[in-house]
């Protein structure tokens, strides 16, 4: 089935970091009307592990959902943009796998990129994420955990490759969380 996608990208005007995943899954396992909405997904938790030392700062327990207007405003305040590689899927299952998705149409990455001037890197998530920009930049794929620089215009960015927060992916979250806080880290989004 085709898709278009259902968000428009989350941009704060002083995002240092733009984070690309591939897809959102179905809507029908989304828990709130924003990225990483699958209840099962830890993306939130590891953020709420590496900022707050608490995997559930951003979990609303007693909805099972997560808290939407807490997560936007802390990404407005750190400056962190999200968005996704692909604008428009071919999706041949019913779930989230990178593995079943065809991209249609890819995102224009470059462009997302000049709206965002201070933006210093961008983060992939998962295999077809990294594939798909590094196919745009024609730049080497990052092994999780590394990242490589990248040209656009006059402007010299870094693609870096984090773990997918999905359960799907065999790791621990306080293993996956050590990437993210590497990279955060290293663009002094976390001091």
């Amino acid at each position: 089935m085709k898709e278009s996608h259902p968000l428009e990208p989350f941009l704060p005007k002083n995002a240092k970091l733009l984070m690309l995943g591939s897809f959102p899954p179905p809507k029908v396992r989304w828990c709130i009307e924003f990225y990483y909405p699958n209840f099962n997904n830890d993306m939130w938790r590891i953020f709420g592990h590496i900022f707050f030392h608490n995997r559930n700062y951003f979990v609303l327990s007693s909805e099972k959902k997560f808290d939407k207007e807490r997560i936007i405003a802390f990404l407005n305040e750190v400056g962190i943009g999200i968005f996704d590689t692909a604008t428009e899927v071919f999706r041949e299952k019913g779930n989230a796998s990178d593995a079943f998705l065809q991209i249609v149409k890819p995102t224009n990455v470059a462009a997302m990129l000049r709206k965002i001037p201070e933006c210093l890197a961008v983060n992939t998530t998962g295999t077809l994420a990294t594939e798909t920009l590094s196919e745009m930049f024609q730049i080497k794929p990052p092994k999780v955990g590394e990242k490589v620089p990248f040209l656009l215009d006059d402007r010299r960015l870094f693609l870096y490759r984090t773990p997918s927060s999905s359960r799907a992916y065999p790791l621990a979250l306080e293993k996956k969380a050590e990437f993210y806080q590497k990279m955060f880290e290293e663009l002094k989004i976390l001091k």
